[in-house]
């Protein structure tokens, strides 16, 4: 198992993990297969999107606050209730298709960490399926 660290710098983010993602493939001589990207945080999360136009990442958030608000009817101490609701909504996982060590994501579509409780200093689980 291999991992991707990430910071973020805000308390709710999406941060573009394309680029270290695609290069821990090529680091580790990946070719045919997939990733299984994981987050073992319960404030945080991974999704695919749009990453070609910067207002689909802001109408993202934008609207999870609106969704789910930072203060609300919640009962948890930490006082974070909104970022769990919020990582169980995305998820915490994603599997990409390898082929010939490229990931294989759309035209328009970028991997995502999503920060829901930040800022903070996270690692991201990434497992191999495949041969080399």
């Amino acid at each position: 198992m291999e991992q991707v660290h990430v910071v973020t710098r805000e308390r709710e983010e999406l941060l573009d993990i394309t680029g270290a993602v695609q290069k821990l493939v090529r680091e580790n001589g990946w070719t045919t297969g997939a990733l299984l990207l994981f987050c073992p945080h319960t404030t945080g999360a991974i999704t695919i999107n749009e990453g070609a136009d910067p207002d689909v990442v802001r109408d993202i958030t934008v609207n999870m606050r609106k969704l789910v608000p930072y203060r609300g009817d919640y009962h948890h101490a930490e006082g974070n209730s909104d970022a769990h609701i919020k990582s169980s909504m995305f998820g915490c996982d994603q599997m990409v298709i390898v082929e010939a060590g490229t990931l294989q994501l759309g035209t328009w579509q970028k991997i995502y960490f999503c920060e829901f409780d930040g800022p903070r200093s996270r690692k991201l689980w990434v497992q191999w399926l495949g041969t080399r």
